[in-house]
C-alpha cells in the first residue's frame, strides 16, 4: 500500500456512514462491534460531528472517557508538546519527570492518608489484573471476590471477575479458577445491603474461607451493571471485614473516577480508604494510559519487574493525565457533575411521574453517572431491553448519543431472600 492509499483526501472521499460500516464489517472482526454506524470526523467538548456533517451531543463520551471534554486545550497542548520533545523511551528503561510527577499527584489525590505509590500500565484491564497480582503478592493468597453485575475488562482474568456472561465472557471460558462471586446490593430489585454481606459470610464458610482471600474488587458504582451506586454502608462494611481478615480491598474507580460522580473518586462518599485503586478511562481526556494506585506497603509486595509493560506509563499519556487533573481542578469540574445529577434527576423524575409504568427507576445520586431504568409495567422484574433499545436508537437520530448498561435488560436481578 503507497501513502496516498492512507492519506486523508483520498479517507475523506468517504463521506457516507454506511460506506464506512460496510468497509468496517468486512475489515474488522465481527466481536469489536459499534454501538452507531456513525464515522466522527471532529469532536469538540460535549460534541461531535460525522462525517456526513450531522452534529450530535456526546453522553457516551469514548464511554466515560472524556471527561474535560473532547479536545480540551490544556490537555491537547500538553500532548503536542510531550510529542515535539519525545514519543516513547519506555518508562521501565529511561523514566521521564512527568511519570514521577504524575504518580506523586495520584497518590495525593486518591482517599485515604497512608503514604501510596502507583504502578502505570495501558489499559483498565490490565490495572484491574495488576492489582490482584499486588494483591496475590501482598497476601500470599490466591482468592478474589467480585460482584454479580460487575465489569473489570476483556483479558482473561478481568472476564472471570466481570459479572456478566453476555456479551463478555459467553464462548470464551473456562476461566482462571480461584474468582468468587457474590450479588451487589440492588435496592430497586430487593437486593439489600444486608443480603450481600450475608452472601459474602455464606461464600466463606462454603467455598473459600477468609484465610485464602487475597482481594475483594467492588466497582463504587457498577457501569454495565446497570449504574447501581453502592450504598456508603456496604462499602463501609466491606472495608471492616477486609481489615478483619487481612483482605486487600480494590476499588475499581475505572469508570467512576475523574470527578465523574461528583467526587474526584466515588469511594469518598463512603469515607474509606481502599488498599488498592484501579485508574483509567477519565484520566488522559482521551489518550490511553491507567494506573493502580495503593498503600504503599502493599504496592511494594511485587518484586523489580513484576510490573509494568513497553507503554506502560506513556509520556504523551503522563502530561495529558497532568493537564487533565489541572483542568478538573481549575474549571471546578466536581461541583460541575454535582449539578449535573441533580439536573437530570429532577427532570427525569419528573419523566418519571409521567410514565411510571415505563420508567421503573431513576439513579442520579452519584453525579454525572446517571441512568433510568425502562420496565413494562411498572414491575422491577419485567425488564423492557426492546423499548431501552428503541429509545437509544431515535435519540442517536435526534442527536443526542446515549449507553446503554445492560444487565437489566437481559436478566432479572431479583435473588430469592
Amino acid at each position: 500500500m503507497t501513502a496516498s492509499h492512507r492519506s486523508p483526501s483520498v479517507r475523506h472521499a468517504v463521506t457516507k456512514n454506511e460506506d464506512w460500516q460496510e468497509r468496517k464489517e468486512r475489515a474488522i472482526a465481527r466481536g469489536q462491534g459499534n454501538s452507531f454506524p456513525i464515522y466522527v470526523e471532529r469532536a469538540e467538548n460535549s460534541e461531535l460531528w460525522d462525517v456526513e456533517g450531522n452534529r450530535y451531543i456526546d453522553f457516551a463520551s469514548g464511554i466515560a472517557v472524556c471527561n474535560t471534554g473532547h479536545i480540551h486545550p490544556r490537555v491537547k497542548t500538553a500532548m503536542i508538546e510531550q510529542i515535539e520533545r519525545f514519543s516513547h523511551t519506555c518508562v521501565m528503561v529511561t523514566p521521564y519527570a512527568s511519570a514521577v510527577e504524575l504518580a506523586e499527584k495520584l497518590g495525593e489525590l486518591v482517599p485515604g492518608d497512608r503514604p501510596k505509590k502507583t504502578t502505570f500500565v495501558t489499559t483498565g484491564a490490565e490495572a484491574v489484573e495488576n492489582a490482584v497480582k499486588i494483591a496475590r503478592a501482598h497476601t500470599g493468597r490466591r482468592g478474589v471476590v467480585a460482584f454479580h453485575g460487575g465489569f473489570h475488562g476483556r483479558t482473561l482474568l478481568a472476564m472471570g471477575l466481570t459479572g456478566k456472561v453476555d456479551p463478555y465472557k459467553n464462548l470464551f471460558g473456562p476461566f482462571p479458577a480461584d474468582v468468587f462471586h457474590v450479588p451487589f446490593p440492588a435496592e430497586y430489585h430487593g437486593v439489600s445491603v444486608d443480603h450481600s454481606i450475608a452472601a459474602l459470610e455464606m461464600l466463606f464458610k462454603v467455598d473459600i474461607p477468609t484465610s485464602d482471600v487475597a482481594a475483594i474488587i467492588v466497582e463504587p458504582v457498577q457501569g454495565e451493571g446497570g449504574f447501581y451506586a453502592a450504598p456508603p454502608e456496604f462499602l463501609q462494611q466491606l472495608r471492616a471485614i477486609c481489615d478483619e481478615h487481612g483482605i486487600v480491598l480494590i476499588a475499581d474507580e475505572i469508570q467512576s473516577g475523574f470527578a465523574r460522580t461528583g467526587r474526584f473518586f466515588c469511594s469518598e462518599y463512603a469515607g474509606i480508604e481502599p488498599d488498592l485503586v484501579t485508574i483509567a478511562k477519565g484520566v488522559a481526556g482521551g489518550f490511553p494510559i491507567a494506573a493502580v494506585v495503593g498503600v504503599a506497603e502493599v504496592m511494594d509486595a511485587p518484586l523489580p519487574g513484576g510490573l509494568g509493560g513497553t507503554y506502560a506509563g506513556s509520556p504523551v499519556g503522563c502530561e495529558a493525565a497532568l493537564a487533565v487533573i489541572d483542568v478538573i481542578e481549575e474549571e471546578n469540574l466536581v461541583e460541575a457533575a454535582k449539578r449535573i445529577g441533580e439536573r437530570m434527576g429532577e427532570s427525569l423524575r419528573a419523566l418519571q411521574s409521567r410514565y411510571p409504568d415505563v420508567i421503573g427507576d431513576v439513579r442520579s445520586e452519584r453525579g454525572a453517572m446517571v441512568a433510568i431504568e425502562l420496565v413494562r409495567e411498572g414491575d422491577a422484574e419485567q425488564p423492557n431491553p426492546e423499548l431501552t433499545k428503541a429509545l437509544v436508537a431515535e435519540a442517536a437520530q435526534r442527536g443526542l448519543l446515549l449507553l446503554l448498561a445492560e444487565f437489566e435488560a437481559t436478566s432479572s436481578r431479583s435473588y430469592p431472600r
